[in-house]
């Protein structure tokens, strides 16, 4: 099974503070309507970065 990174942000949601969460979904939002994919680079960059941010508020 392909790793969906939208799925995988939505699962971090609650770990997040509002404001990653309204800036990761603006990004996600507008790489969508210009023609980007769900599976390109730049999705799994954002990934990464919501996986950083919820590891680092876990960890205090």
């Amino acid at each position: 099974m392909e790793l969906n990174p939208i799925y995988e942000i939505n699962k971090l949601q609650d770990q997040l503070p509002l404001s990653v969460v309204q800036d990761l979904h603006k990004r996600i939002a507008d790489w969508l309507s210009s023609g980007g994919n769900y599976d390109d680079p730049y999705m799994f960059q954002q990934l990464r970065y919501a996986q950083l941010v919820a590891r680092r508020v876990r960890n205090g």
